[in-house]
């Protein structure tokens, strides 16, 4: 006997997802992480008894609630299912599977859709912060097709804007959890930040790498990924992250001058294996460091200068993705967005062995 367990798959801008209510889940998070192990087939590099992908892109589940808070219409929360460990973690956002909060609460009945567009403020359990998501819904229905493309997915679709406000610090407590825009570690100077995801950047050359590398060249490259590990490790204690070595924050960033009219370029390791592309909170970290003064993204990013309201454009293995940034008249962040797209891709019910969970 299996047990069956209704779920939406749905790809949330350049990550795929199972979303779930919260209420066809077990309540207690033992249980439930062992029911999402067997949901995504992992522990397995290739995930093929489940639904996963071989891929910790792949690998994402959401959990979708009507919120009692008063100043939220919905609670969210982000699982990462590791791929070849038996670990479910929550310790951070995906600002991509975010994307497909809202229509998937639209589908499910949580949300009504207004008329032409539906503004959704979404409750992020994992960090306790908020995203004002808005979607287009013509004639106050769901609409998933447009013109809008994203790098990294190769069909345009309908845009999703999503808004964020007081995201620093949303992991470590502060903006700059070392409290300082540059860090020495083993010998390398770092910036060490968090605006929505705690990311530590280190300057490619200072690694002996131009910053131009494929995803191949470096997952292939152990030396780098040795010392990405343990200037981690150590910036983990800093950031008040404690022994990260069982976590996937913080993340690795390289970045170098961008040889376009963008920003800033970057290589972004999730945390042992390059990206390939840049996760939406990561690019948000790395888009405020640009604009930090003191920090090593500061001296090498373009950034516009006088505007309040900035478009940085962070460049990445598959492309490029645009974070904007609100600023006061100090220079400090007030509000930071972006466009991502979305799309269901199917519904219905995920199976797994009734030895896991009987829902009975």
């Amino acid at each position: 006997m299996q047990t069956q367990i209704r779920c939406m798959l749905m790809r949330g801008g350049t990550s795929k997802g199972a979303y779930f209510l919260a209420q066809d889940l077990p309540q207690e998070q033992e249980l439930r992480d062992q029911v999402l192990l067997a949901v995504m087939g992992s522990p397995d590099t290739r995930q093929i008894d489940g639904i996963g992908g071989g891929n910790s892109l792949t690998s994402k589940v959401a959990i979708i609630q009507k919120s009692e808070r008063k100043d939220a219409d919905i609670d969210y929360l982000f699982a990462q299912v590791s791929v070849d460990h038996a670990k479910v973690d929550y310790g951070q956002n995906c600002g991509n599977i975010l994307a497909g909060v809202v229509p998937f609460a639209i589908e499910r009945g949580l949300i009504n859709s207004q008329e032409d567009q539906t503004i959704v403020t979404v409750f992020m359990q994992n960090t306790h912060q908020y995203a004002r998501v808005t979607v287009k819904t013509p004639s106050s229905r769901l609409e998933y097709a447009g013109s809008t493309y994203i790098d990294g997915v190769p069909e345009p679709a309908a845009e999703i804007i999503l808004e964020f406000e007081n995201i620093e610090g949303s992991t470590c407590g502060s903006l700059l959890p070392t409290r300082q825009p540059t860090d020495l570690i083993d010998g390398l100077k770092v910036t060490c930040i968090d605006n929505g995801m705690p990311v530590i950047l280190i300057n490619a050359n200072d690694l002996g790498c131009t910053g131009y590398e494929s995803k191949q060249e470096l997952d292939k490259n152990e030396e780098l990924k040795k010392e990405l590990e343990k200037i981690r490790l150590e910036a983990g204690k800093l950031m008040h992250l404690g022994d990260v070595s069982h976590k996937t924050i913080p993340k690795m960033c390289l970045i170098s001058e961008s040889h376009s009219n963008s920003c800033i370029n970057t290589r972004f390791f999730i945390p042992h294996q390059c990206h390939n592309a840049i996760g939406v909170f990561a690019a948000i970290s790395v888009a405020s460091a640009c604009v930090l003064h003191g920090s090593i993204a500061q001296t090498i990013a373009n950034v516009p200068p006088d505007a309040l309201e900035k478009r940085l454009v962070i460049d990445h293995p598959s492309g490029h993705f645009t974070v904007l940034l609100r600023l006061d008249n100090t220079g400090k962040i007030k509000g930071c967005g972006f466009i991502r797209t979305a799309r269901a891709l199917f519904d219905g019910f995920v199976f797994i062995p009734e030895k896991v969970w009987k829902n009975h």
